[in-house]
């Protein structure tokens, strides 16, 4: 290989997903190449295990991966990696359902791991959030939920969205986490405190012994920041909101243009032998 082995970490929704959720064939090329001259490609998510593992196989990953924004980062293929799971505590995760439950949110979702605790039913979530191997619990959350949550999803009404992301700012900084999803869904997103996929980032590279000057990271949304501000080279997407682009390292081409594919090209001087795979 031409340069020294980096870790290159991808973002899946808006980085490496096009609009369809899929893989474009240049970029997996581009990704099947940076491997096999010895780079590390690993998946940084805020996605649970369950809904990113499909795309990891499709890569042919051989690395661990982070899900919930670093609340929960293990190696699939390699258990001497050991588990790293930092759920937050169960009485803050109630006291926050309590609370939106007395506003009477659209929706609420508990994780743990990948048991799933669902407030009331919904056939958007289900069919956008939920796998059909996790164990779905559907009904109060506050009664239902025993164990401290991976994380906490809360679909407010729009008009309730500030006014919830100033109560949590206001009650519980100190405990948590919280991130507001993309439009249309605009979930708010809670996990411990602490935590951010920079965290889990540092695990893989302290894995594969690189120092973080050897880091690309790939990101688009506000739960990509700590991850961009960390690496060496910090990347974000041309779709990707300002406040991402103002502090990443370099900005490349949208999702839909195969801005991975063509930021890694150039910056491992990467060669796909067969050009037939671009076709």
């Amino acid at each position: 290989m031409t340069t020294k082995p980096h870790l290159i970490a991808i973002d899946l929704d808006g980085t490496l997903l096009n609009s369809e959720k899929n893989i474009s064939e240049r970029t997996k090329s581009v990704i099947f190449e940076a491997k096999r001259q010895g780079h590390h490609v690993a998946i940084a998510t805020g996605r649970p295990y369950r809904a990113s593992v499909r795309y990891y196989n499709e890569l042919a990953l051989d690395s661990p991966i982070v899900n919930f924004n670093g609340a929960f980062v293990h190696h699939p293929l390699d258990r001497s990696f050991g588990t790293h799971h930092s759920p937050m505590e169960l009485t803050t995760a109630k006291s926050i359902v309590s609370s939106c439950s007395d506003i009477n949110v659209k929706n609420m979702m508990a994780e743990v791991l990948d048991d799933v605790y669902l407030h009331q039913h919904d056939e958007l979530i289900m069919q956008n959030m939920i796998m059909n191997d996790s164990s779905i619990f559907t009904g109060e959350i506050h009664k239902n939920l025993k164990d401290d949550p991976t994380s906490l999803l809360i679909h407010p009404h729009e008009q309730q969205l500030a006014d919830l992301r100033q109560m949590l700012r206001d009650h519980h900084a100190e405990m948590i986490e919280h991130r507001v999803w993309a439009a249309p869904l605009n979930i708010i997103e809670i996990v411990r405190a602490g935590l951010n996929k920079a965290v889990g980032l540092q695990r893989l590279a302290t894995h594969f012994n690189i120092p973080q000057e050897r880091i690309i990271a790939f990101g688009d949304e506000d739960n990509d920041l700590e991850m961009i501000e960390y690496a060496g080279t910090g990347v974000a997407m041309g779709n990707a909101i300002d406040e991402l682009k103002n502090i990443a390292n370099e900005v490349t081409v949208t999702n839909e243009e195969d801005g991975i594919a063509t930021f890694l090209e150039k910056r491992l001087k990467l060669s796909i032998s067969d050009k037939r795979q671009l076709s």
